[in-house]
């Protein structure tokens, strides 16, 4: 990063189902992102990137990938600079897909900061937070204490198909804004602890 480019962040929508909530609510975050004006943004949707179950051979520590998938997944979140995770909760975890994707790699996400979005029913998601925590913290990332807390999904979307747009409350876009300040106040200082060059 240049020191006149913004940091990027890279909005990971994690659900790869049919019809999922988490498309729009990954299109509504991004736009709060742009808005913000303190991130250059990218949209990584897993349904489309299809990433099998993790299939490569070696440990992912020693970066020796054997697939193109994995070698460009590398490349993609090798160049993010602070990362969204949109995440759904399946039977009180995340969704596999999301972990999968985390599994592939170790360095590319080190000494990043994240931000978690999680939905669901009456718990918003927050128990699929808290199991993705530990992995976070292993893998030497970030996870921010504002987060964005989404209960009874279902009632906040509205139109059809591709057209389904999320309305949040003004909590939720309180929320929002409180993890994209802290997001753009902890990335400069993280990426001083990410090895040059």
């Amino acid at each position: 990063m240049s020191e006149q480019s913004l940091p990027r962040v890279q909005v990971i929508v994690g659900s790869t189902r049919p019809g999922r909530a988490g498309l729009p609510v990954a299109g509504w975050i991004a736009e709060r992102a742009e808005k913000h004006g303190g991130f250059e943004v990218e949209v990584l949707d897993l349904a489309e990137l299809d990433l099998p179950i993790m299939n490569e051979p070696n440990h992912p520590r020693l970066r020796k990938y054997t697939h193109e998938h994995t070698k460009r997944w590398s490349e993609t979140i090798e160049r993010g600079d602070a990362y969204i995770l949109v995440v759904p909760e399946y039977n009180h975890g995340p969704n596999a897909a999301t972990k999968n994707a985390l599994d592939y790699l170790v360095h590319e996400w080190a000494f990043k900061p994240v931000g978690l979005v999680s939905y669901g029913g009456v718990a918003g998601g927050t128990r699929a937070v808290a199991a993705l925590k530990p992995t976070l913290a292993v893998l030497k990332m970030m996870p921010l204490t504002e987060g964005v807390i989404i209960p009874m999904i279902a009632t906040a979307l509205e139109g059809e198909g591709q057209d389904r747009r999320f309305v949040a409350s003004a909590e939720i876009e309180a929320g929002a804004k409180a993890m994209l300040d802290e997001l753009a106040r902890v990335e400069p200082v993280l990426r001083q602890l990410r090895p040059k060059g």
